[in-house]
């Protein structure tokens, strides 16, 4: 895999993306724009990346954090505020992460195999309900898939949305961290501003199903299968929208 690490700065304040591919093919493929967990950008979500991203996907993987937070232990309290504290950050989640895009993606067309399709998008966890407020506040993407979405409802009550693209999200009924009706309200938002809009739920799946190393049951649990199953909808959902 081939890794280029980007710096670019916002308010003030040092950043440090990633663009993430397969480089065992010269094959031209689109561009997919990624938030990352809570953990930011740090081995664990490279490698998250990397896997998802397969040889179909050139990756941009955002950071909302700042340079070095994925570098250094984080215990639980941090963690919560830090991604609170971004997701929560409306400037940083619409202007930052418009800059962050903006070079990653520059980066991309300049030094990987892209093609010239739609951009994509992803997000997990709570990078899940950073992704869909940059989708809500008109980002250009074509199609934006959320993982185990943490916090997945507008930090604006009333604000206007301006989604661009089709919604697929995947998530786990047993997830305690985003339940039921959060979800729910979700979906009436994307009806309601007239989004092509897919939820594909698993029965019995928690929070963080494809977060490798993740066993805190019933709070979080990895699980394999799923995880590929998921990526595979991904996947479906890219090709039929990129």
């Amino acid at each position: 895999m081939a890794e280029i690490m980007v710096p670019y700065e916002y308010d003030g304040r040092q950043f440090e993306g990633a663009v993430v591919w397969d480089d065992s093919t010269s094959e031209a493929r689109p561009v997919i724009f990624m938030q990352p967990d809570w953990f930011g950008v740090c081995r664990h979500t490279l490698d998250m990346a990397a896997e998802a991203a397969g040889k179909n996907y050139v990756m941009l993987v955002a950071d909302m954090y700042g340079v070095g937070y994925g570098e250094r232990d984080k215990e639980f309290d941090e963690l919560l505020a830090s991604a609170q504290g971004a997701r929560h950050d409306l400037p940083l989640v619409r202007e930052g992460a418009a800059i962050a895009l903006h070079e990653l993606l520059a980066v991309a067309r300049a030094q990987a195999p892209v093609s010239d399709s739609p951009l994509g998008a992803i997000g997990f966890c709570m990078g899940g309900g950073i992704v869909l407020e940059q989708a809500r506040a008109g980002a250009d993407f074509a199609g934006t898939v959320i993982f185990h979405v943490t916090l997945p409802n507008p930090v604006e009550e009333k604000a206007t949305t301006d989604f661009k693209g089709r919604v697929l999200a995947i998530h786990g009924r047993a997830d305690p961290v985003t339940p039921k009706e959060m979800m729910d309200a979700l979906e009436t938002e994307l009806t309601t501003a007239g989004v092509d809009w897919q939820t594909m739920t698993f029965g019995n799946a928690t929070h963080a199903f494809c977060v490798r190393g993740e066993n805190n049951p019933p709070m979080t649990l990895f699980d394999e299968e799923l995880c590929q199953k998921s990526y595979g909808m991904m996947h479906e959902f890219f090709s039929e929208t990129l």
